[in-house]
């Protein structure tokens, strides 16, 4: 009996992408090792675990980059096992699959900046890099064995690719031969379907990033159980900006008041002044971190810890994103970030309110500051949108000799050139200064090697250096007329690399200082309330005696009477919603989990221990969610109801 036609095809197309599985689950193992530190996994045996529920997302991710390869292997046709095609498929194969694989490369550092993968979010953020180049060879130079590591799998690889050949066989073309191909052509597909689904039901949608989450004891273990290329896949053309009716519009009214109003009447109107600090986790400053009995703690920051002392400065205040540019907008305009970046959306381009526009309203002159090349991180563009009256940037400062050769002008030259610019301007301002130098490669100016501690992780030297060009701004400012008229605000974009266990919490990931300060002392203490980055406008309006309503789904953390404190962000593939004494995990329709307050790590599920609080918690989630889809999809992001 002749055997079935094509067989040893077959075997060797199946042997080649098993061999995709396997480096996969190198991949995961190796991004496990890199991020050890962040994800909390008891054991061995637990981490062999969550590579075998991986493996469903590895099939959906090896089947969609390798769909052209199988195609070409099974389509019914006789010159398949020629050399030349086989030569086809030999660079198809690799072309694909190395590309693909290389973005879980990617991840196991830049996982440490954002505690999830990369998604198609993060390749837009990269395109507003003006400096690539730049950027790419500096990955290089300080993570050579990440590349190294690639390279040396992709040889072995190639290698093992190299040692499943098929013999040249000449078939005639029989209607035999034809038929068993072609069966086998629709099975194969058939099948191929199924995998890049999660499997044949019906009623099963395919698998995306959520489904993780089925399989984890805590929320970071879905970071080990997906891999890169599927999260980028399953984000590719995905708008998760969609409509949704989950509660009423009086609901939405009373329990989020989108529309504010405060009566507030200083006597003058004082300028405001934004530093967004590159970078600067609460983690790293010894004033938000008293409370927190973290032992051996130390502090990197000693002029804003001295600041705070004549400040309003909130100890629990977390970002409302993860990425620099989603601090912009969640701070001046009051927007945050979700699943997917608002920033990244289709929807960014509309009229929104915001501080800028607020103020300008009220005879204000606004403008924004980054020392990096002109349009960096997308913050020109979105400047544009929010109607900034002017931007100065790298190309404004006009002195190369103050660049640091990847991010852009050292903050200390940078924010004297921002003292002196502010000096010339009218009064009353809004000025917004974006940092830039406590980042990732972690250097500081040659003339200041040495001075600042280096402490447990890299970026607290660089915390150093920015702590005092922020002292050096001060001295400065307080000699010029409009500083005793001044509110600043200083607050992070989101945090960085970690070096305490409390940091390392799913919930006190992205913890940001936020602090209020006026030569006039007008408001000073320490507040332990729940804070956040879209409270910050609010708050400013309030301070300065805003009139009139506007769109704002924060709350003023120094007069708010309706909206009890609350956080609301992204992570781990859902909503987070803390107020009062629970935070709840929220999918988009429904509460997933609820944990303590204290319970930051969110390793115990009380959703079991349902009761009244929770459910109200979960009912304002609902009414976020609704207001938040429907006023960015529909364009109105103003006071209209």
């Amino acid at each position: 009996m002749k055997k079935f036609p094509r067989i040893a095809e077959y075997k060797v197309m199946a042997i080649r992408l098993l061999l995709a599985y396997g480096f996969y689950f190198i991949a995961r193992i190796l991004f496990y090792v890199y991020n050890q530190s962040l994800i909390e996994i008891d054991g061995v045996f637990e981490l062999l675990k969550l590579c075998y529920h991986g493996l469903a997302f590895d099939t959906t991710t090896i089947l969609y980059t390798n769909a052209l390869f199988i195609i070409a292997s099974v389509f019914p046709a006789i010159i398949n096992t020629k050399k030349a095609y086989q030569k086809v498929l030999f660079y198809l194969y690799f072309v694909t699959n190395l590309l693909m694989y290389s973005a879980n490369f990617i991840d196991f550092i830049y996982y440490r900046y954002t505690f999830s993968r990369s998604t198609r979010a993060s390749l837009d953020t990269l395109e507003n890099e003006s400096n690539k180049t730049a950027l790419l060879f500096n990955f290089l130079l300080n993570y050579w064995h990440v590349f190294l590591l690639f390279f040396a799998l992709a040889y072995i690889w190639i290698l093992l690719y190299r040692t499943t050949k098929i013999k040249q066989v000449t078939e005639k073309p029989t209607a035999k031969y034809f038929g068993a191909s072609i069966a086998s052509f629709l099975l194969i597909t058939t099948l191929c379907i199924g995998g890049i689904r999660g499997d044949f039901k019906k009623s099963t949608r395919p698998i995306n990033l959520l489904d993780a989450n089925r399989y984890v004891q805590n929320a970071g273990q879905a970071d080990v159980v997906l891999n890169t290329p599927f999260a980028i896949i399953r984000t590719w053309n995905a708008n998760t900006f969609k409509k949704v009716n989950l509660v009423s519009k009086t609901q939405v009214d009373s329990l989020l008041v989108p529309i504010k109003q405060y009566k507030n009447n200083p006597s003058t109107k004082p300028n405001i002044v934004i530093f967004i600090l590159e970078s600067f986790g609460r983690e790293y400053s010894g004033a938000f971190n008293k409370g927190t009995k973290i032992p051996d703690y130390v502090g990197y920051t000693p002029f804003v810890d001295s600041l705070a002392q004549h400040s309003l400065i909130f100890t629990n205040a977390h970002a409302n994103g993860w990425k620099s540019i989603h601090g912009v907008s969640s701070i001046i305009a009051g927007v945050p970030s979700f699943k997917n970046a608002f920033t990244s959306s289709p929807y960014p381009k509309q009229k929104i309110e915001s501080l800028v526009s607020t103020l300008e309203s009220e005879g204000y002159d606004t403008s924004f500051f980054h020392g990096a090349p002109n349009g960096s991180m997308g913050f020109l563009g979105f400047g544009n949108i929010l109607g900034y009256d002017h931007y100065y940037g790298k190309t404004e400062y006009n002195n190369d000799a103050d660049f640091d050769g990847v991010w852009g002008i050292w903050d200390e030259p940078f924010f004297q050139y921002f003292n002196k610019t502010l000096t010339q301007k009218k009064q009353p301002f809004m000025a917004t200064m974006f940092s830039v130098s406590s980042h990732e490669p972690y250097k500081v100016p040659e003339k200041y090697e040495g001075k600042f501690p280096k402490g447990k992780v890299k970026i607290n030297e660089c915390i150093g250096y920015t702590d005092f060009a922020l002292k050096r701004f001060f001295a400065e400012a307080k000699k010029q007329p409009w500083y005793n008229n001044t509110i600043f605000v200083l607050v992070a974009d989101h945090g960085n690399t970690i070096a305490y266990d409390e940091y390392r919490k799913e919930f006190n990931r992205n913890t940001v200082p936020i602090l209020f300060y006026s030569a006039n002392k007008k408001y000073v203490g320490v507040n332990n309330d729940l804070a956040q980055q879209i409270d910050i406008y609010p708050t400013l309006l309030d301070m300065i005696g805003y009139q009139k309503p506007f769109r704002s789904w924060g709350r003023s953390l120094i007069n708010e009477k309706t909206v009890p404190p609350f956080v609301i962000k992204y992570g781990a593939n859902v909503y987070q919603f803390m107020s009062g004494n629970y935070i709840c995990t929220f999918d988009g329709t429904k509460a997933v989990g609820f944990y303590d307050k204290d319970d930051r790590g969110m390793a115990k599920n009380l959703i079991g221990q349902r009761n009244a609080e929770m459910n109200a918690i979960e009912l304002r989630c609902k009414a976020f969610v609704q207001d938040y889809m429907e006023r960015v999809v529909d364009k109105r992001l103003t006071t209209v109801k």
